[in-house]
């Protein structure tokens, strides 16, 4: 390995480790209330305007000849969803599920996975104090409700979910969880530790322990780099997406059985979505597993619960407007959040639209934020859950003007 394919890899490795997560992990909160909350982390940066298509702006297929190739499946005025979500369009059409677009955080211009999916979980502002950064707005949210308390964390691949760090305690338990490299990323760890003694042993160990479990039936992905790309792409074998779809039923099951008790609120994170290239294949799979997810947990937790549900999918930034040349998209800033669950107005986007004209992108290239991503579940919180207003803007999320109630909760 040269220098130069040596610094590509390891840049293009950097990219996909924050954007793709070995393994997903959730965590299980109880508040006072009969509201649900679930918020989904879509970890890579979700190409909104490729989910929730604005088939009527004629920018959207002027900016994306290929990845525009069809409307979609059209929901109302001037949007569509992709064609790969044709259960989530029917719930669309119930008024089960609906968006806001041209939503972010306030995370603005540095684009990295790492920093933006903490400023995501964390709910404050780019130049909060650290301490602030530090700490989830779930937790935050335990330590200022009375009777809250962090139920469960529940992690599979690394310990909680940054959304509930913080001073509230929470018990945790961590189940088996399996280490899967392919074998270009294991000759870059040994490239890495190769001459690091502290280090060298340990990554040798890992690896062997991967490799005990290569019979397992879980999905085995392999990174595979173009030298001319700036990412690695996750390729898988042809019965990965069923094993992949068998876990979300499973996981759907476990969080439904929790929250037809005690839980409240859950939040679990989805990966896959840093689509540089090839986007129109590479987005399906992420998509397919979202869309699984959603219509598993409304048909376990069955028509009450799932009446008083509100779930929030999010991520931490959205995407280029335009694609690039190699049938991707790059990190951005406007993206969307999905919403669904009987508890709030669905069959809609929600929230002002910027257009896609030239002179209405942000920096030239990303669709313009106008919604802030805290604003929407602050004010699902507080349709919920009845939180005053000043406890979502100073003590969950710290800094924050809620800005007019969109009415979001029914």
């Amino acid at each position: 390995m040269d220098r130069r394919a040596f610094l590509r890899s390891t840049l293009a490795l950097g990219c996909s480790a924050a954007a793709m997560p070995v393994l997903t992990h959730a965590t299980f909160a109880a508040v006072p209330g009969e509201g649900r909350l679930i918020v989904v982390i879509l970890r890579g940066g979700m190409d909104g305007l490729d989910v929730v298509r604005p088939a009527g702006d004629p920018g959207w297929r002027a900016l994306r000849p290929r990845l525009a190739a069809d409307d979609g499946l059209p929901v109302g005025n001037m949007w569509a969803l992709h064609p790969a979500l044709p259960g989530l369009a029917d719930l669309w059409r119930k008024g089960e599920a609906g968006a806001f677009h041209a939503a972010s955080t306030p995370y603005r211009d540095q684009r990295s996975h790492f920093d933006g999916q903490d400023l995501l979980e964390a709910g404050t502002a780019q130049d909060a104090p650290l301490a602030l950064r530090r700490e989830g707005w779930l937790n935050r949210m335990l330590q200022a409700v009375p009777g809250a308390r962090g139920e469960t964390a529940f992690a599979i691949g690394r310990e909680a979910m940054p959304i509930l760090s913080g001073k509230a305690a929470f018990s945790a338990w961590t189940p088996d969880a399996a280490l899967r490299l392919g074998a270009q990323a294991q000759r870059l760890l040994e490239a890495i530790y190769h001459d690091d003694p502290l280090f060298r042993e340990a990554a040798a160990d890992a690896l062997s322990l991967s490799q005990e479990r290569e019979g397992d039936p879980d999905e085995a992905m392999a990174m595979v780099a173009d030298p001319d790309a700036p990412m690695m792409a996750p390729v898988a074998s042809p019965a990965a997406p069923e094993r992949a779809l068998a876990e979300i039923d499973r996981f759907a099951a476990f969080a439904a059985d929790r929250l037809r008790g005690e839980t409240r609120i859950a939040a679990l994170s989805l990966s896959g979505w840093d689509t540089h290239v090839a986007q129109a294949s590479a987005i399906v799979r992420p998509l397919a597993r979202l869309e699984r997810l959603i219509l598993r947990l409304r048909a376990d937790l069955g028509p009450a619960i799932w009446g008083r549900t509100a779930l929030l999918a999010m991520t931490e930034f959205g995407r280029t407007a335009r694609e690039n040349g190699s049938g991707g998209t790059d990190h951005g800033t406007g993206g969307v959040v999905l919403t669904a669950g009987g508890a709030l107005r669905g069959g809609t986007v929600h929230g002002p639209w910027p257009g896609l004209a030239e002179r209405d992108l942000y920096a030239g290239r990303d669709l313009m934020p106008l919604t802030d991503v805290r604003a929407i579940a602050g004010w699902t919180m507080r349709g919920l859950y009845g939180f005053d207003r000043a406890l979502v803007e100073g003590a969950i999320f710290p800094g924050l003007d809620l800005g007019a109630d969109p009415r979001l909760v029914l």
